[in-house]
């Protein structure tokens, strides 16, 4: 696994002081006063509008974000104030998603991206899931339209709670592959 590095500044276009990290970061405003554009050098990032990776979140790829606020849409805060490294992953990918919370109603395994969960497995909603292997991407909208949230290794017994309770849906899930 390789890792990433990403830079935040305190202003649009690059500007103000910066903060260089390769590793998760569960309060950004620990190292800057506010954070309002960034630039990843290489890998795969997610940041969040609130501390401790919670809240709107969006993944940045190798590439410039010169305005947070257009970069992640937000509303209330144009400001990242965490973020989550997302390692390089070459091997299988394995996710069991269920309808319901705590792993109830229908379950199906995944290999593979879904474009929609609807169409392909006739679920209205993924509750939780429980990912065995590789990082995943859920969007809240079929086609991998709306907003997102990342997952990793491990069971999420309510997909609802995890950091963004305006999400109330999930209805497409991606693999994040080697093309970060």
């Amino acid at each position: 696994m390789t890792m990433g590095k990403i830079i935040f500044y305190e202003d649009k276009n690059f500007q103000g002081r910066s903060y260089e990290t390769s590793n998760d970061c569960a309060e950004v405003t620990s190292y800057l006063s506010r954070c309002n554009s960034c630039r990843v050098e290489s890998g795969c990032f997610m940041v969040y509008e609130r501390p401790n990776f919670m809240g709107h979140q969006m993944m940045v790829r190798r590439g410039e974000y010169p305005d947070n606020q257009r970069l992640m849409g937000m509303t209330m805060s144009d400001c990242i104030r965490s973020c989550r490294n997302i390692p390089s992953y070459r091997g299988q990918f394995r996710m069991r998603m269920y309808e319901r919370e705590n792993f109830g109603g229908q379950m199906h395994e995944l290999m593979d991206d879904c474009d929609s969960i609807q169409d392909r497995y006739r679920m209205s909603d993924c509750q939780s899931c429980n990912v065995m292997d590789g990082h995943w991407l859920m969007y809240e909208q079929p086609h991998f339209r709306g907003r997102q949230m990342y997952v990793r290794p491990g069971e999420y017994r309510n997909l609802r709670e995890m950091g963004n309770s305006s999400m109330n849906r999930f209805m497409s899930v991606r693999r994040i592959t080697d093309s970060c």
